[in-house]
């Protein structure tokens, strides 16, 4: 018989030292894009399911646990990503012309953990622009990302990128069934390249677009791929100009970067440049982001979007272990004089433990290597 303390499976309690540091890190990206103009807001953990999910597609709707409303009896759901819903604010609720950049840091919910030994409870944090469709506008927010990965102390950072518009420029003015088209996403997304002659086949696609697909799935590696897909794709105007793209961001890049050109994870939901980066000790990426221009079109207002978001928790599973903390220790007392010099170390700054009576205490977060002594009548710091 189970212990009825046992967590669900891929939920867990984050303990003291890994809490702090989570928060440390939330409070360096959060003020870090403060730097950079990004407002803060903070959107409820259940919305209306049909709000929540508007545009998202299936995948999200699967990821996202439902519930009924016990007011209004209406089905709510967990967030299960937190960017349609800053899209949301951004498109209802403030409205603005021109540039609007907000960032944001909370808990979402997850059906399923979305890789092996994942957590269900992320603790997402993001940025999001809203009003710029240049390429300023990516590198901004990439720039943001990489930023909190260097204070994190990331080693081995890596930037892999990706464009919507190679894939949706090569297929521009086909005419294909939506069945074939999800298969030859699916293909592409798996680099089949057998796979891939099938589905083309079967969807009686030119020989010339059918070899450019297939070429397509080898197009991975370093930025020499850029030149190689440049000379495969160059009847297609749509996709030359993304390739464009991504040289001129490869160019800004102060990091390694790989290209992969077939990468087709959320091809329904990018419209343009996609990253992801990767770090050492990571199994899969830590941040991923891009250009979604058409994610408030289905709250009525379609304008450039560009933004990241990652997973606090994920970031600190390959942070450098922090050592403890220093700190004071300190008798308790009654003394006027004792408890003034604690109520000083503290305003400055200093971590003071007070040793309570008839206890003792033990600590993952802190170490006391040092002591408030009295000292001929005088409370002093002194070294252990």
């Amino acid at each position: 018989m189970s212990s009825a303390w046992v967590l669900p499976d891929h939920v867990a309690d984050v303990l003291p030292s890994e809490a702090r540091l989570i928060e440390e890190l939330r409070r360096h990206f959060l003020d870090a894009a403060r730097c950079y103009g990004y407002e803060l807001v903070a959107p409820p953990l259940i919305e209306h399911l049909e709000s929540l999910l508007t545009g998202t597609g299936t995948h999200l709707d699967l990821q996202t646990f439902k519930l009924v409303d016990q007011l209004s009896g209406r089905t709510l759901g967990v967030r299960a990503d937190t960017t349609p819903q800053v899209a949301r604010i951004d498109a209802h609720l403030l409205n603005r012309s021109g540039v609007c950049r907000l960032c944001y840091c909370g808990p979402v919910l997850h059906t399923r953990p979305e890789r092996p030994y994942a957590t269900r409870e992320p603790m997402q944090l993001g940025a999001e622009l809203y009003g710029h469709s240049g390429l300023e506008a990516d590198l901004e927010v990439l720039e943001l990302a990489l930023s909190g990965l260097q204070a994190a102390q990331c080693q081995g950072v890596l930037v892999d990128f990706g464009h919507a518009q190679v894939l949706t420029g090569l297929l521009a003015g086909v005419e294909i069934a939506p069945v074939q088209l999800s298969a030859l996403h699916h293909a592409v997304a798996l680099k089949d390249s057998k796979g891939l002659e099938q589905v083309c086949h079967q969807a009686q696609l030119s020989p010339t677009l059918t070899q450019a697909l297939v070429s397509l799935v080898h197009m991975h590696g370093g930025v020499e791929v850029l030149v190689l897909a440049k000379a495969a794709f160059a009847p297609w105007a749509q996709v030359l100009e993304a390739l464009e793209q991504l040289e001129w961001l490869v160019s800004h890049m102060g990091v390694p970067v790989s290209i992969d050109l077939a990468h087709a994870w959320g091809y329904a939901y990018y419209s343009g440049v996609r990253f992801a980066v990767y770090v050492q000790g990571a199994n899969d990426a830590l941040v991923r982001g891009g250009r979604y221009d058409q994610v408030g079109a289905v709250f009525g207002r379609a304008r450039p979007a560009v933004g990241f978001s990652l997973d606090l928790k994920a970031l600190v599973d390959v942070c450098p272990k922090q050592a403890r903390r220093a700190a004071i220790r300190a008798p308790w007392g009654e003394d006027a004089l004792l408890r003034s010099a604690v109520s000083q170390l503290r305003a400055s700054g200093e971590t003071v433990v007070s040793m309570l009576p008839g206890a003792h205490s033990k600590l993952d977060e802190f170490e006391c290597d040092r002591e408030l002594q009295n000292v001929q009548g005088e409370w002093r710091v002194v070294g252990l």
